[in-house]
């Protein structure tokens, strides 16, 4: 796996697909791993952590997995992504759900990362919301930026060699993460979706729940 910036030690945390309480990162440790990001391709702004609900900082806590080391586990009813570590412990980083988040679950795999990608709305949602035909396919979809709902990073979920158009991604709304929000696959804080887009290659495999 690919290094990336590095994540909390906590304990606290049990076995399988449940959590407990434990202790979260203290203010000024949070403010490290989330501050300004200036080299990015669009410079990103500092967090406000202390305005976000600390179990939802990126933190190392200890999971029981009968999945591989490596395996990304959405937990859609914690709010929650596992990125599976040796020794019976994960990565864990907050995540928000929008209508896909919730659609689909199983087992799939990453079949691509995308830096700062373009969003291409999908037919079924132009349908639904006419003023994002300017986006479509056709029309090139919406440039990379920091408004782009994909936000710095996106990784691409296929099963069976097809698009499941789910997607992980980034997102400078930070007050989303720990709730269901109208639109979108599972969004990350822009810092998280960089820190696991480079800790995980393609062909990584993912499990919804």
């Amino acid at each position: 796996m690919l290094k990336g910036a590095g994540a909390f030690a906590l304990t606290g945390v049990l076995a399988g697909c449940t959590t407990t309480a434990s202790d979260a990162p203290d203010l000024s440790a949070a403010k490290a791993l989330y501050g300004p990001l200036p080299k990015e391709r669009f410079p990103i702004a500092a967090l406000p952590v202390e305005k976000i609900d600390p179990q939802y900082y990126r933190q190392t806590v200890r999971y029981r997995t009968k999945e591989p080391v490596g395996t990304i586990i959405v937990d859609t009813s914690s709010f929650f992504l596992y990125l599976v570590q040796p020794d019976n412990k994960a990565i864990r980083y907050g995540v928000g759900l929008g209508r896909a988040g919730f659609s689909w679950s199983g087992s799939a795999m990453v079949q691509w990362k995308r830096k700062w990608p373009t969003w291409t709305p999908p037919a079924e949602m132009i349908k639904r919301e006419p003023h994002l035909e300017k986006y479509s396919h056709e029309n090139g979809g919406m440039q990379p930026g920091l408004k782009n709902p994909l936000g710095a990073r996106a990784l691409y979920i296929f099963k069976d060699g097809r698009d499941t158009l789910y997607r992980l991604h980034g997102t400078p709304e930070y007050w989303s993460i720990g709730k269901a929000v109208s639109s979108g696959c599972v969004r990350l804080f822009n810092h998280d979706i960089i820190d696991l887009y480079q800790r995980v290659p393609n062909k990584t495999p993912i499990v919804v729940m």
